[in-house]
């Protein structure tokens, strides 16, 4: 059956709920358009026949061309990225090699001087002489290495029964070179592409255990372990960036970090404790908290595992265009030049509403419209100031949410309940009141 035929046939059906046509009233456009949709996307017979009855959530509906279309977004977006910070990596690292610089030096250090720059300054010379006299020694950073690749091997798996031991054990094996990659990547850009690994781990770990074994979850989790490491690197060396500016010792840094590694471990499982009995509907579409990274990896971890099969008719042409122009985007973003590349999209940021969903569109309309007022009141106070105000903002709407958890699980409703109602509905609302007030 043609689609021009079947629009013919609308005449004669309305719609219940979201997917289900039953005869009665006639459609209208909109009706007409969301039913073409599931006539394109679901399963067809070999004779034409249109197949009903999708969930709303089903990957082979309009929701499939949604969340693969904004991945091939998120995944163009990330490959562009990806190999602009390797060859600025590589690049770095050819340069360095060329300069034979010693091992014991830093950057700032007086091989520069032979470069033609400038000679190392008393406070930097201070700086180099504390931070390599407090070296934490490789055969220590390489022993814990090894005893934490064995504690997660044996420990992982009896967690997460889909991921074998084998498999983390190569995520363990690969993750120092990505880590390093990372590492140095973000300390020239500022741009920690963790989890593009941790996609890669997605896919590759998930078609390596197959449906039949659980590979979903197991690359899932095997992401997890990817951007544990791989995000901790980059963390860590920045951390001891700043210790090196302050005159701080690296191996207070570290201690530093394993200690709140520590507190993390039990206060990250209190707090989803918390908030999963608080909130039964948490990580839900359409809810309080919505979580819309997860599904976005879960989407990913079907991709990976089902293949290209799991997606609707024509979805991987339209996945492939937009991945491609996720790239053309960038690039244009990147030859236009700073004043031009402002009025340019950034290819995430369009894919992520896709998930989101527009009811955050207000309070970024609303920030960005406060920040382009102080831009043009006060230029150079916006640029110090914003920032902290921003972090501010963040933080006062995160902690908020630790003794909203706390209310909700005490039984306690907010006592005022706010709604915005059409005038006809208000009129409505308003004569139920009053007849049953008297």
């Amino acid at each position: 059956m043609s689609d021009q035929v079947l629009l013919r046939l609308l005449g004669d059906i309305r719609w219940r709920g979201d997917d289900l046509p039953v005869p009665g009233e006639p459609v209208g456009a909109a009706g007409r358009r969301h039913l073409v949709g599931h006539h394109v996307a679901s399963d067809r017979a070999e004779e034409g026949r249109l197949v009903l009855g999708l969930k709303p959530s089903s990957l082979r509906g309009i929701v499939g061309y949604r969340v693969f279309i904004s991945i091939a977004l998120i995944l163009g977006d990330g490959l562009y990225n990806f190999l602009k910070v390797m060859s600025k990596t590589v690049a770095a690292l050819v340069m360095q090699v060329r300069g034979m610089m010693s091992e014991a030096t830093l950057p700032v250090s007086s091989s520069n001087h032979h470069q033609g720059q400038e000679e190392e300054t008393f406070d930097d010379q201070r700086r180099s002489e504390l931070f390599l006299k407090d070296q934490i020694p490789t055969k220590l950073a390489v022993a814990a290495y090894l005893v934490i690749a064995v504690v997660s091997v044996a420990t992982v798996p009896r967690i997460f029964h889909q991921l074998r031991w084998y498999h983390v054990a190569a995520s363990y094996v690969i993750a120092p070179v990505l880590a390093f990659c990372n590492a140095y990547g973000c300390g020239l850009t500022d741009w920690s592409l963790a989890t593009t690994y941790g996609k890669l781990a997605i896919f590759t770990v998930g078609a390596w255990a197959g449906a039949s074994e659980g590979g979903m979850i197991a690359g899932l989790a095997a992401c997890g372990v990817m951007i544990g490491i791989v995000s901790t690197a980059s963390d860590l060396t920045q951390d001891f960036k700043t210790g090196y500016m302050t005159l701080a010792s690296p191996r207070s840094m570290f201690v530093s970090q394993v200690i709140g590694t520590a507190m993390g471990c039990v206060i990250a499982p209190s707090v989803f404790w918390l908030f999963y009995n608080a909130f039964p509907d948490i990580g839900m579409p359409g809810s309080e908290y919505p979580s819309p990274n997860a599904l976005v990896y879960r989407n990913m971890a079907i991709l990976g595992v089902q293949g290209l099969g799991s997606l609707p008719r024509h979805c991987l042409d339209l996945c492939i265009a937009f991945f491609v122009g996720a790239i053309l985007i960038n690039l244009a973003r990147d030859l236009a030049g700073p004043r031009a590349a402002a009025y340019i999209p950034l290819p995430m940021a369009m894919a992520i509403p896709f998930y989101l969903g527009p009811y955050f569109g207000i309070d970024m309309c609303i920030g960005s419209l406060i920040r382009f007022t102080w831009d043009r009141l006060d230029p150079a106070r916006a640029k110090a100031f914003a920032p902290p105000v921003a972090s501010g903002l963040i933080c006062g709407d995160g902690i908020w949410t630790l003794p909203q958890s706390v209310l909700a699980l005490a039984g306690i409703k907010p006592p005022i309940c706010m709604k915005f109602l059409s005038r006809a509905n208000n009129i409505k609302v308003d004569q139920f009141l009053r007849a049953h007030s008297s």
